[in-house]
């Protein structure tokens, strides 16, 4: 029952919906305890000749409004209870959904979509049976099960109550072991469907990928080994579920055996009238409720156990980057210096000896041969991961010093992989600032180029995204992406190879933009292909994770090295695909 106990907290908030549906269940337990005495009572009136027609009619209208009260007053303990149990699964999902929020790359590396999904739906799921489900049967089958024997004892004969309980020890002993295989055998079958989960988030992703290498048939091959692992694991945990039932209903069968025959004997003897045992084995069948309650309970109970234990485990985990004690929600400018004297993912030294000044309204170029930092440079930007040798500052101030929202508002990223949500093109624009006018919203696609594309769909700004932009090309969801970025006007954009997708004419429309853009703004653009950076301020090549050179475009040709022999072979290998003409160096 320690699964109760770590959800003391949760009982606490909700005290008064448990104590009146608890309230309830009570009143309906000492209700049920009627309706056999006054069969009993009936039995002995007609087998002694002393029952009247306005005695009958009694006993039928109390047996009546017994059945009315009980309808009205089981409505209300399923209003409480379980009412608050499906509040306990809103406020986990929340929690979690929130804590996932919170938690940075070096968690996503490790854990997967499918079963970050997994916690949320099923394992909430079972935890919120066990506030519900699992407290209506501990409260019912103690209460009823108390009062019942209480009444046979009190009411009836002990000697009969004793003799008729004898299997129940052995009913709790076989139940009690059952609930300990089901626990753990649960836990492996909600790792499988969390393995499966995240196999189906996987394969929807990348459905394209699939249908152009033809994997699809070998995609849904493990997609079935996985299935057929969820089933056999959950077979595991139908066989123990499969034996409460027969074990309880076998044990209750017992017990009515030894009731009828011990209560012949005892009727022999003339300790009881026959309306007596009538009575008891009506009692005996209101037993059988809570017994099955009670194996019912286990079950319940190690289920949630083993969610529970899995969520807790989820939300002890502890983001690496967090807000530091009073930091400052506001910047007095935008300057933006970063000095990092090596950066490392583990052991690996990725970035070294960065040292790059950006004043507003100026624009970064970053390039370099893949592997050079690039990326990781941009992600240090927004705080995905924290320097710990060296620094980043926005307008003097340690981005360490500042609270992570603070950072991210002044800070525009078009990442590599440019995510879409499943909604309208106008909302995925608009996301970053969702009360944008449409007018707004038009403006920035016009500047990143996309506005005649998102014409000429049927829907036009309404047309609906598949999931993460799969109904999109790749160059429409980098400059959807573009337009998202400019729409949330932050003081620094930065375009992490956000132009690779799109054709030169529209890789220079866009440029263009930058060149007359507001002179506040200021922008990084990462690029393999040289002629996006060529009109920026300062240019740096990145190499193994060093500034291997730096100045401006014509500065760079001047000097020759990586910069100039890439622009050079990028430059012929465009006039190749044009169909030839003039290169100059």
């Amino acid at each position: 029952m320690g699964v109760f106990r770590k959800l003391s907290w949760f009982f606490r908030l909700e005290w008064k919906a448990y104590s009146l549906g608890i309230i309830c269940l009570i009143f309906v337990a000492g209700l049920e305890l009627i309706p056999p005495k006054v069969i009993g009572s009936t039995v002995n009136g007609l087998s002694e000749g002393s029952l009247t027609k306005d005695d009958l009619m009694k006993l039928v209208g109390t047996l009546v409004l017994i059945g009315v009260s009980t309808y009205v007053i089981r409505y209300f303990w399923r209003f409480f209870i379980f009412g608050a149990s499906i509040r306990l699964g809103r406020l986990l999902r929340s929690q979690l959904y929130g804590h996932f929020s919170d938690l940075d790359q070096s968690f996503y590396k490790k854990y997967r979509s499918g079963d970050l999904m997994a916690h949320a739906t099923n394992d909430v799921q079972a935890v919120s049976m066990t506030a519900g489900a699992g407290i209506l049967t501990l409260v019912d089958s103690v209460t009823m099960g108390s009062f019942v024997i209480i009444t046979m004892v009190t009411t009836i004969s002990w000697k009969l109550t004793v003799v008729s309980l004898l299997p129940m020890p052995l009913m709790v002993y076989l139940t009690s072991r059952y609930g300990k295989m089901l626990h753990s055998r649960f836990h492996d079958a909600q790792e499988a469907f969390s393995d499966l989960n995240d196999k189906v988030a996987e394969s929807v992703s990348g459905v394209r990928v699939l249908k152009a290498t033809g994997e699809v048939e070998s995609d849904v091959g493990t997609f079935t080994s996985l299935s057929d692992d969820v089933v056999q694991k959950n077979r595991r945990v139908a066989k123990i579920d499969a034996l409460f039932d027969p074990t309880i209903f076998g044990l209750v069968g017992l017990s009515y055996i030894i009731a009828v025959g011990y209560g012949a004997y005892l009727l022999q003897q003339g300790e009881i009238r026959i309306g007596d045992i009538v009575s008891f084995t009506t009692y005996l069948g209101l037993l059988t409720w809570p017994m099955l309650a009670f194996g019912w309970l286990f079950n319940i109970v190690e289920r949630g156990r083993a969610s529970y234990d899995r969520i807790e485990r989820m939300l002890a985990i502890e983001p690496e980057i967090k807000d530091a004690k009073e930091a400052a929600t506001t910047v007095t400018s935008t300057d933006l210096h970063v000095s990092i004297d090596r950066f490392l993912y583990d052991t690996q030294p990725v970035l070294q000896e960065i040292d790059v000044t950006l004043r507003p309204g100026r624009t970064l170029g970053i390039v370099g041969r893949t592997g050079a930092g690039k990326s990781t440079f941009v992600r240090l930007l927004s705080r995905e991961y924290d320097v710990k040798y060296g620094s980043i500052s926005i307008g003097g101030q340690d981005i360490k010093q500042l609270m992570r929202e603070t950072v991210r508002k002044q800070v525009a990223i078009v990442p590599q992989d440019h995510f879409l949500f499943s909604a309208t093109i106008a909302d995925n624009i608009a996301f970053a600032k969702p009360d944008a006018s449409m007018e707004q919203i038009m403006e920035a696609a016009r500047i990143a180029a996309v506005h005649e594309d998102i014409l000429g769909f049927t829907e036009g700004y309404a047309t609906m995204v598949g999931e993460r932009g799969v109904t999109l090309s790749g160059g429409q969801k980098q400059r959807i992406s573009i337009a998202r970025a400019l729409l949330a006007d932050c003081p620094i954009l930065v375009l992490d190879d956000a132009l690779s997708a799109v054709d030169a004419k529209t890789e220079e429309a866009i440029i263009d933009h930058f060149r007359t853009a507001d002179d506040k703004q200021s922008q990084i653009i990462v690029a393999h292909r040289l002629s996006a950076v060529s009109h920026t301020d300062e240019i740096i090549v990145l190499d193994a994770g060093r500034i291997i050179e730096r100045g401006t475009h014509d500065e760079l040709l001047h000097r020759g090295g990586w910069y100039k022999e890439t622009y050079d072979r990028q430059q012929l290998e465009s006039l190749v695909e044009q169909g030839g003409g003039t290169f100059e160096s």
